[in-house]
């Protein structure tokens, strides 16, 4: 299985970062998303960047967070 990574740094989710994101997952299921510190330290802020990517994905993505990484997965068919 192919893992992907990327950055989100203190522009945030802009809609290049869910461009770019959409056309890693066309090549693997498993995306690690690393928080920097110009983007946020603060948990709550971090869990609402989990949340908004999910929301503009669709879904067929599921995630998780561990530490300042948020992990998301794609699967074949839509979660509820």
């Amino acid at each position: 299985m192919l893992i992907r990574q990327m950055q989100l740094g203190k522009q945030g989710i802009t809609e290049s970062f869910i461009n770019n994101l959409k056309n890693q997952f066309k090549n693997s299921q498993v995306m690690k998303i690393y928080v920097l510190k110009s983007a946020s330290r603060d948990r709550e802020q971090i869990k609402q960047f989990r949340e908004e990517l999910l929301e503009k994905l669709g879904k067929n993505f599921t995630g998780r967070i561990i530490g300042f990484t948020i992990i998301l997965r794609k699967w074949r068919k839509a979660r509820e």
